[in-house]
């Protein structure tokens, strides 16, 4: 017997060859005799006589296949082997030659792509619309450009990476996401100084003379082909990391521990845009030209301050980079895949698009193979339905993510930065809580492929009913003049210019909001005739505004001061705000709860050999249905509330600057109702139309590479229940 050299493959042996059966993780058991077998199979099937049985049973293995081809071993399929390079294995690199050694890069390398792609590079967009000269059309084609190299290439690469070595892959990964970082920072060192232009006027002039219609050409824009470069290869680095790494980190754990991990490693990628907001906004403290020692002379209070935004990008370029030489010293499994994977049973959905499994060992290397594979994905209705819920989800995720801040802001009357600093203090911890607790409970409870399913569906539902917070989250608009109140009786409704600032000459396109002692909030200090100004510590404030009723009884602010307005906008009297923030927090946790979840019930469903392509499709149709069109679809709901533009010289509509708050508040009900619904839907329909295998049959991963086959999936159900 030759058990003691490789593990014998029983699916060879039994009765049928389409039996599936499963390997044992004990040793002692996993050798098995074709005399053994014999008996066993007699044993099953005692209705049938030994001549009948023979004159059915195929020839056995040892007539017609080579012995090294009959046991091929957990070396053949699972390349188990110590942490090093060639003939170089350190004794030191052997302690983080484990899951948990694994775990802990894998958790840096998603917290640094999460750190650039989504921290840096979004907080660094207004500074390089500046900087660059460029229209938000174009800085939103560089925020999709990540998204569209992941689209291209996460099907070629989940699919060749899953019979390839998956941590050389995450070393490419590292390699493209620190030179991504690094491209996208090349700008900085080559388009020259940073030039000041004159300061504006914010207050009342009569001398100062109309803009006229004019149009840049800088060759500044140009750079904006060098960070889609960036994106580009920002995208390709994170592709294998999602994908590959995903299926990696389940090839190395028991089933009930992945979702554990899983939830970890993902919980890393969400609190890495918090670090990048915190990173970035403490850079942007500093003057842009920092490196070549230029001092501006200029402080942040003054619009012309750019930050040095580029900074951030080269520390995560090194941080990336140095993540390259542990990845590449991993083997191609963890000591022990082997047996982990034999005592793995197969949760694979079972339907008419299984009826023909290809667990050739061969079957995946080759290009041609591709359509085969991805049709019989495509097939799984089970998988769909999963892929087209987290989708949905995905949509209304990502439109909050990038619209929060705004509907904080004009909701609740607070600055920009600070909306941004709460919106950014609800999401971010929500989410990697909701990841990890998802995760924990998946893998405290060991629910199976169909428990983990109901549960997404819960957290779902949670979540749906605490959506419905933004319908008493809705505030009123505060006074607004021009807008929605006169200037002191004078003037019209929807236009900003009155007799009281007719002969300021101000710009529609510079908005510096500030509060009047009437309780009124003004578009700007020229739109208010403010002629004076004083600046102090705390905030400036404003005299001799023409447009201002000066009434003594509203003048609680001003006491001792004199001032008529302060900068800043109105103080508002809504008072739903910590309420609002607290049930968003809870329903951001069971939105998340669901990630986990869903994505170890797809790694379930499919077959052991494709969850790589199967993460691929998922992620390439979540950012095709979901990232991509989420914040356009927001975006161009939020619009539509719009009650004042920004309109230059040239009559060319620029951004909002004031929304009707209770329309909006609806309208992102509406949107996050509908998500929420389809997602439950496909969940549910997904939970209905899933079929496990038998309870009596045991389906070992080993046996799925290994066996090379065509499985008749009826027939299997039928002996299965029969040998039961």
């Amino acid at each position: 017997m030759k058990g003691t050299k490789g593990i014998e493959n029983p699916a060879f042996i039994p009765s049928s060859p389409d039996t599936p059966h499963r390997l044992s993780a004990s040793p002692s058991q996993v050798e098995v005799s074709a005399l053994s077998s014999d008996t066993q199979r007699e044993g099953s099937q005692p209705q049938e006589s030994p001549e009948s049985h023979k004159s059915r049973e195929p020839p056995l293995p040892s007539a017609t296949v080579p012995a090294s081809e009959e046991r091929p071993g957990p070396q053949s399929e699972f390349e188990e082997g110590p942490c090093g390079w060639s003939n170089l294995h350190p004794q030191c690199l052997q302690r983080c030659n484990t899951p948990q050694g694994f775990l802990i890069h894998y958790c840096l390398l998603a917290l640094t792509q999460g750190v650039v792609v989504n921290g840096l590079v979004n907080i660094s967009i207004s500074t390089i619309e500046k900087r660059y000269e460029m229209k938000s059309s174009l800085t939103g084609l560089i925020s999709s450009s990540y998204d569209i190299a992941f689209c291209l290439l996460s099907l070629f690469v989940s699919f060749f990476g899953e019979r390839g070595h998956k941590p050389r892959w995450l070393a490419f990964a590292s390699f493209m996401i620190g030179l991504g970082a690094l491209v996208f920072s090349l700008p900085q060192f080559f388009s020259g100084r940073y030039q000041l232009g004159s300061i504006y006027e914010d207050t009342c002039s009569t001398t100062r003379n109309s803009t006229s219609c004019t149009s840049s050409n800088s060759s500044l824009s140009n750079y904006l082909y060098v960070f889609i470069l960036g994106q580009l290869l920002l995208g390709t680095g994170g592709t294998p990391l999602y994908t590959l790494g995903t299926a990696f980190i389940d090839d190395s754990v028991p089933t009930h521990k992945s979702s554990l991990y899983i939830g970890i490693g993902y919980s890393m990628s969400i609190l890495g845009p918090a670090i990048g907001y915190v990173l970035g906004g403490q850079l942007l403290t500093m003057y842009i030209d920092v490196a070549i020692g230029e001092s501006s002379g200029i402080t942040e209070d003054d619009p012309r301050w750019l930050g040095a935004w580029w900074i951030g990008f080269l520390i995560s370029c090194f941080i990336a980079w140095s993540l390259i030489v542990p990845f590449s010293c991993f083997p191609k499994h963890l000591p022990g895949t082997a047996k982990i994977q034999a005592g793995k049973i197969s949760q694979t959905h079972q339907n008419k698009s299984s009826s023909l499994q290809h667990t050739d060992e061969n079957f995946g290397k080759s290009f041609k193979d591709f359509p085969a594979a991805l049709k019989n994905l495509m097939r799984n209705t089970v998988f769909m339905c999963l892929v087209l819920s987290t989708s949905s989800e995905a949509l209304v995720t990502t439109g909050f993510a990038t619209f929060l801040p705004k509907f904080i802001e004009n909701q609740f009357g607070l600055s920009s930065s600070f909306a941004a600093t709460l919106g950014g203090a609800v999401l971010i911890p929500g989410a990697a809580l909701g990841q990890i607790l998802g995760g924990v409970l998946v893998s405290k409870f060991k629910m199976t492929c169909k428990n983990t399913m109901k549960f997404a569906l819960f957290t779902s539902g949670v979540a749906l009913v605490l959506s419905l917070i933004f319908i008493y989250a809705k505030c009123e608009n505060e006074p607004f003049a021009g807008v929605s109140e006169s200037y002191n009786g004078t003037g019209e409704l929807g236009k900003l210019t009155a007799p009281c600032n007719s002969n300021c000459s101000c710009s529609r396109s510079y908005y510096y909001p500030l509060c009047g002692v009437d309780g009124v909030q003004y578009f700007s200090p020229c739109f208010a005739g403010c002629s004076n100004s004083v600046s102090d510590k705390k905030t400036k404030v404003y005299y001799n505004c023409s447009c201002i009723e000066r009434k003594a009884e509203i003048t609680p602010m001003a006491d001792n001061f004199g001032f008529e307005a302060k900068a800043g906008k109105c103080e508002t009297h809504c008072a739903n705000l910590p309420i609002f923030l607290g049930i968003f927090f809870v329903a951001i946790i069971f939105t998340f709860m669901a990630g986990t979840p869903i994505t170890v019930s797809i790694l379930r469903c499919v077959n052991q050999n494709q969850r790589s392509l199967a993460l691929g499709i998922q992620f390439m149709l979540l950012r095709l249905l979901g990232t991509i069109p989420g914040p356009i679809i927001f975006g161009v709901t939020i619009d539509s509330t719009c009650i004042l533009w920004d309109i230059n010289q040239c009559g060319i509509k620029g951004a909002c600057w004031i929304y009707d708050n209770i329309k909006m508040a609806h309208m992102l009900v509406g949107i996050a109702v509908t998500c929420k619904v389809i997602t439950i839907f496909f969940n549910g329909l997904a939970i209905f139309l899933y079929k496990p295998p038998p309870l009596n049959t045991d389906v070992s991963f080993q046996n799925q590479n290994a066996v090379v086959t065509t499985v008749a999936v009826e027939r299997d159900l039928n002996k299965a229940g029969n040998e039961g």
